[in-house]
C-alpha cells in the first residue's frame, strides 16, 4: 500500500512539471509572434525611413559636386555613397525624350518682331519653336520607402511614389536681379556612355564637367516664358510650380507654363553638360 501511494505522488509531480513547461513555451512563442507581428514591421520602416534620410543627404552632396562643377569649373568630382533600400539610376539627356522631363522657354506667343529669343537654327523661339532643354535626371527610387528622389536640372527633388504631389529639397541656382533687370537661368544636363547607368549599395559616382555656352539675350519689350513637363515615370510638377511661382516670382500663363512678371530686360542662359562617367 504504501508503494502505490509514492507512485501516485511522482505522477502528480510529473503532470505539474509538463503543466509549468506548457506555459512557459507557449509565452515564449506568444512573445516571438508579438515581435513577429508587430516589432519586425516597425523595424522595417525604421530601416526604409533611415535610407530615405541618408539618400537625401546624398543627393545633397551630389547637389554641391554639380554646383563645382558648373558654377566653380572645377573639372572632376568624385563622391562615395551606399545606397540602400533602392537604386540609384542615371538617365541621360537623350534617353527617351519622348516621355523623359523637359524645360521650354520662349517669347511671348503671337510677338514674333522682338525675337528675342532664337533656337540654334536662328529660328524665332516662340511658343510654336520654344528653346527646348532635355536635363535627364540622376535619380533614386525606393519601393520599401515609396519614396523618389531626384537631381534634376540643378535642383534635388521628391516624390512619393504611390500619391500625386512633390517638394523641391535644394533649389537650382536661378535667379531675377532687380537692379539690373535681368533674368539668369542655369540648364544642366547629365550624360552618359550608355542610356543608362545603375548602382545599388555601395558605390561611386564619377562626375566631370563637358560642353557649357553661355548666351545673353536682349528681351527688352518681351515676356518671357518657362514651362515645364514631367516625365512620365518621375513627375516633379508641383515642386518645379511651387519653385516658378513663390522663388522666381513668376505667374501662370493659362497654358501650363509660367511667365517673368517683371519683364527682364536680358535673359541670361548658361548651359551645362556633366559626364557622369560611373555610378
Amino acid at each position: 500500500m504504501q508503494t502505490g501511494r509514492n507512485s501516485k505522488k511522482g505522477n502528480d509531480h510529473a503532470v505539474s512539471e509538463m503543466i509549468g513547461f506548457v506555459i512557459i513555451f507557449g509565452i515564449i512563442i506568444a512573445g516571438i509572434g508579438l515581435v513577429t507581428l508587430y516589432g519586425y514591421p516597425m523595424l522595417l520602416q525604421q530601416q526604409s525611413s533611415s535610407n530615405e534620410q541618408i539618400m537625401e543627404k546624398n543627393m545633397i552632396v551630389l547637389q554641391n559636386d554639380l554646383k563645382s562643377l558648373a558654377y566653380k569649373t572645377v573639372p572632376y568630382s568624385e563622391t562615395s555613397l551606399n545606397v540602400g533600400g533602392g537604386a540609384l539610376t542615371v538617365y541621360n539627356t537623350t534617353y527617351d525624350t519622348a516621355d523623359s522631363s523637359k524645360f521650354l522657354i520662349f517669347g511671348e506667343n503671337g510677338n514674333p518682331l522682338t525675337c528675342s529669343i532664337k533656337n540654334n537654327n536662328g529660328n524665332c523661339a516662340i511658343s510654336s519653336a520654344p528653346l527646348t532643354f532635355y536635363p535627364g535626371d540622376l535619380r533614386y527610387d525606393s519601393t520599401s520607402a515609396q519614396t523618389g528622389l531626384s537631381l534634376e536640372n540643378g535642383a534635388v527633388v521628391k516624390r512619393m511614389l504611390a500619391e500625386n504631389g512633390s517638394a523641391m529639397l535644394a533649389q537650382p541656382r536661378w535667379f531675377y536681379d532687380g537692379p539690373t533687370n535681368t533674368a539668369v537661368i542655369y540648364l544642366i544636363g547629365f550624360n552618359t556612355t550608355t542610356d543608362i547607368m545603375a548602382q545599388t549599395g555601395v558605390g561611386t559616382v564619377k562626375m566631370d564637367l563637358g560642353l557649357t555656352n553661355y548666351t545673353s539675350y536682349n528681351t527688352a519689350g518681351d515676356t518671357i516664358h518657362i514651362e515645364y513637363t514631367p516625365n512620365i515615370n518621375a513627375d516633379y510638377s508641383t515642386a518645379w510650380d511651387n519653385y516658378f511661382t513663390g522663388t522666381l516670382g513668376m505667374s501662370p500663363d493659362g497654358e501650363g507654363g509660367y511667365y517673368f512678371v517683371q519683364m527682364p530686360s536680358t535673359l541670361i542662359i548658361y548651359t551645362y553638360e556633366v559626364e557622369i562617367e560611373s555610378v
